[in-house]
């Protein structure tokens, strides 16, 4: 049995464990900074960390944030981010899953579109974006980092 919800205090190590996954060479933590970002991500609106549990095990997760817009009849917009499915369970239906929950919550609360961006290069990982209703191609992707 699985259960789409809002991240919770106690899932932060579960959350962890997900983007370790997600991005294996990211340093470790140790100062306790990670726990504080977690709880003020879990305390703002407008930012939704989602998990989806199976049998009671934290096994996916999304971070949904609506940006409040002044365009388009002032409606927000989505910014999803941190896809994750366990990779012992990828290709189950579970990242499916996840992302119906995380497009129904920016629809819930108003949002006019839902954008995310990936770095993979891998055929079935874009394919897997449209097969949940996203379009590439619509608009362009542009990234600035600190130099």
């Amino acid at each position: 049995m699985t259960a789409f919800r809002e991240a919770r205090s106690g899932d932060l190590e579960a959350v962890l464990r997900l983007y370790r996954q997600l991005q294996p060479g990211d340093p470790v933590v140790s100062d306790g900074a990670d726990r504080a970002v977690f709880e003020r991500i879990l305390s703002s609106t407008g930012l939704h960390l989602f998990v989806l549990e199976m049998d009671g095990v934290v096994v996916a997760t999304t971070y949904l944030n609506v940006i409040p817009n002044i365009t388009r009849s002032a409606s927000s917009y989505a910014v999803i981010e941190n896809v994750v499915v366990d990779e012992a369970l990828r290709g189950t239906g579970l990242g499916k899953r996840i992302m119906e929950g995380t497009l129904r919550a920016a629809w819930g609360v108003g949002c006019y579109k839902a954008m995310l961006m990936t770095g993979s290069s891998r055929p079935a990982t874009h394919a897997f974006y449209r097969a949940c209703g996203f379009e590439a191609g619509v608009k362009t992707a542009y990234l600035a980092r600190p130099s």
